[in-house]
């Protein structure tokens, strides 16, 4: 945080603390001046609930390809990064649409950026969407994209996992860099970090995962299945084993 109060509160509570658990390395390197050992296990997700299956066909999704990110309608969430570099991914991929679901808290706002870069008609707000209806977007998704940024106060995004479950779906991901979602995304793997504001880092990104898409996907899933809670929790066993 920016503010000094709740700065000097959450040292204050952390280091009373036995132990400390951070959720990614970043956070991690948030509180290394506590001087406290720290350890990473990064958060969890029920593969079985977002793993691939038949789902209720709803209307067409549009796009080819078709790029989703899920969260809060925010300049931390990352969509106004997407919609700004989508003029120049347009002129290589012409029929694309990126798909934004949550709520959709500065939505009108990224409209009006939208029109003023020519690229309203490529761009899609669904607001909150049922668990439903999120699993057909990402039945049909291609890339899901989280290029989260730190806010004026000072909150980041400390781990990612949105992207964890599209994973579990066979959906691989590109992420940012200097945040939790490092440890989100395994460096061309289950995709790729950038830095937010590299239109060529975030094209290249792309490009490479629709050239080897069945690479990608498989990778993903893969990835997921380290995260899922029956693999997690072990971790946080042996922690609590140690503390005894």
């Amino acid at each position: 945080f920016k503010s000094t109060f709740p700065r000097k509160a959450i040292d204050l509570s952390l280091k009373s603390m036995n132990q400390i658990v951070a959720v990614s390395n970043y956070t991690k390197s948030l509180v290394t001046h506590l001087k406290k050992q720290v350890i990473v296990i990064p958060n969890g997700i029920d593969f079985s609930h977002w793993k691939k299956n038949s789902v209720k066909k709803h209307q067409v999704i549009q796009g080819d390809p078709i790029l989703t990110t899920v969260g809060r309608v925010s300049k931390r969430k990352g969509q106004l990064q997407v919609i700004n570099h989508l003029p120049s991914l347009l002129k290589i991929y012409p029929d694309l649409h990126y798909h934004c679901l949550g709520i959709p808290t500065e939505a009108d706002d990224f409209i009006q950026v939208a029109k003023s870069l020519n690229v309203e008609h490529h761009v899609t707000f669904h607001g909150a969407v049922t668990d439903e209806f999120l699993k057909h977007i990402f039945d049909n998704t291609d890339i899901f994209l989280m290029l989260s940024t730190e806010s004026k106060t000072g909150d980041v995004e400390g781990f990612g996992i949105a992207i964890l479950e599209a994973n579990a779906y066979g959906i691989p991901a590109i992420g940012s860099k200097g945040c939790g979602i490092e440890d989100a995304v395994k460096q061309g793997y289950s995709g790729f970090l950038i830095d937010v504001d590299n239109a060529n880092d975030f094209r290249d990104g792309i490009e490479s995962i629709l050239k080897d898409k069945d690479f990608f996907k498989s990778n993903a899933v893969l990835w997921a299945q380290q995260h899922d809670w029956n693999v997690i929790i072990k971790q946080y066993n042996d922690l609590l084993k140690c503390q005894h």
